[in-house]
């Protein structure tokens, strides 16, 4: 009668500006995903991917020197969101074809997300996508 439930599973990890924290974000993420039993969705790689190009748009525009960013995976039995704090200034958008090599990674994050989107915090910003359809983890639910 003690059990406390959850609604929201909410992890998160801290790291530095550092180009190997893209890849260790991708890593926390797919564990995160094996704690909720999520590790065989069907959109699994897309949150994967997500969390890649946050983090790396979080590396190249939004974290100054010395500072680093949060990342915080959230699951509510259907949705997963993927959201990266960073204590830069300016507002993301999506790169369109004349701005050269690079700058797709919203890209990608908006091709593959339900919804994402840009928040205003106290020094800086949060970036987020939601990806829904995890109900169970089958993919049986998938948009």
């Amino acid at each position: 009668m003690n059990d406390v439930t959850e609604l929201l599973y909410p992890r998160e990890q801290f790291y530095a500006r550092d180009r190997r924290s893209v890849p260790a974000a991708r890593r926390f993420a797919a564990q995160s995903l094996r704690c909720w039993g999520l590790a065989d969705w069907v959109r699994a790689d897309d949150v994967s991917l997500c969390v890649s190009e946050l983090a790396t748009n979080a590396l190249l525009h939004g974290v100054p020197p010395g500072r680093g960013f949060l990342l915080r995976l959230r699951y509510d039995g259907d949705v997963v969101r993927v959201e990266v704090h960073d204590s830069g200034t300016g507002v993301p958008k999506i790169a369109d074809e004349t701005d050269g090599e690079g700058g797709r990674g919203l890209f990608l994050v908006a091709a593959l997300a339900d919804k994402w989107g840009v928040c205003e915090r106290e020094l800086g910003k949060v970036v987020w996508a939601e990806l829904r359809g995890a109900r169970g983890g089958d993919g049986l639910n998938d948009l």
